[in-house]
C-alpha cells in the first residue's frame, strides 16, 4: 500500500519557504510553539498548578528543537531517523510521570497536568515537523480540554453512582454508626481503607468507596447534597469528596 502525503494548507499557503528547512522556518516554527505552549502554561498557571507557564514553554521547545535537529541530521545523511525526537518524548514522558503525587488524602494530584505537558511535547514536535494546521488544531483542541471541559466532567463525576470519600471520625467506636447510617440513606460500601497518614493525631481517618443504590438518591440527590448531609453527623470531625 503506498502512503500519500498531503501538503499542509497553511505551510502551502506561506509559500515554498514554510515547508522547507530555512533560518525563516525555523524562527516561525519556534515562535509558533513558544505561543501556543504558553497559551496552555497560562491555563494551568491560573489554576494555580506546579507545571506553568514556564515549564510548558520549555517542553514544548525541546521537543520543537529536537524535531527540527532530526529533520537536520536526516537531510545531511539522507536517512530518517527521529532518534532525538523519540528519546525527548520518553523523557518528558518520564517527568510528566514523576510528577504525579499522592496527597494523605489518598488523592491523585497532577494527573491532568502531567498528560497535557506530555501532549504539549506532541504539539511540540508537529510544529517542529512543519505541520502547521496540525499544531494549530491539536493547541486550540488542548486549551479547550483544559478551559471548558472540567465544568462538564466535574458534572458528570457529581452525578455518577460511585464515589469516594475521605473522613475524620473523633473515635474508631463511631465507625460502625457511620456504616449503618450509610446503609440506611441507600449506599453501599464498596471499601474502607483506614489512612495511616494520620496516625497520633487523635482522630479515626478513613477513605471510603461507596455505591448509591437507592433509586431516590440517584434520581434526586448529587455527591455534594449527600457529603452536606453527613456533615451533619455529631460523630463526624470533617467529611468530603475525593476528587481524582
Amino acid at each position: 500500500m503506498v502512503i500519500k502525503y498531503i501538503a499542509d494548507p497553511i505551510a502551502a499557503a506561506l509559500g515554498d519557504w514554510a515547508s522547507q528547512l530555512n533560518i525563516y522556518s525555523v524562527l516561525l516554527r519556534i515562535c509558533l510553539s513558544i505561543a501556543f505552549s504558553a497559551a496552555i502554561g497560562c491555563e494551568r498557571s491560573s489554576k494555580r498548578h506546579a507545571a506553568g507557564l514556564r515549564t510548558f514553554i520549555l517542553a514544548a521547545l525541546a521537543t520543537t528543537l529536537a524535531m527540527l535537529l532530526d529533520l537536520y541530521l536526516a537531510a545531511l545523511s539522507g536517512s530518517a531517523f527521529f532518534v532525538i525526537s523519540a528519546a525527548s518524548i520518553i523523557a518528558l514522558a518520564t517527568i510528566s510521570v514523576n510528577s504525579i503525587l499522592f496527597s494523605s488524602r489518598s488523592q491523585i494530584k497532577g494527573l491532568t497536568t502531567s498528560m497535557g505537558l506530555w501532549a504539549c511535547g506532541i504539539v511540540g514536535l508537529t510544529v517542529g515537523a512543519g505541520l502547521y494546521t496540525v499544531t494549530i488544531v491539536s493547541a486550540l483542541a488542548l486549551i479547550c480540554g483544559l478551559s471548558f471541559f472540567p465544568t462538564f466532567e466535574k458534572y458528570l463525576k457529581n452525578r455518577s453512582n460511585h464515589f469516594e470519600i475521605h473522613i475524620e471520625l473523633k473515635s474508631s467506636s463511631y465507625l460502625r454508626d457511620f456504616v449503618t447510617t450509610i446503609r440506611q440513606l441507600g449506599i453501599k460500601i464498596d471499601d474502607i481503607e483506614s489512612n495511616p497518614a494520620y496516625a497520633n493525631s487523635g482522630l479515626s481517618v478513613y477513605t471510603v468507596a461507596v455505591s448509591i443504590k437507592s433509586a431516590e438518591l440517584k434520581k434526586y440527590k448529587t455527591h455534594n447534597d449527600i457529603v452536606e448531609a453527613l456533615k451533619t453527623l455529631d460523630y463526624i470531625y470533617h467529611i468530603e469528596e475525593l476528587i481524582n
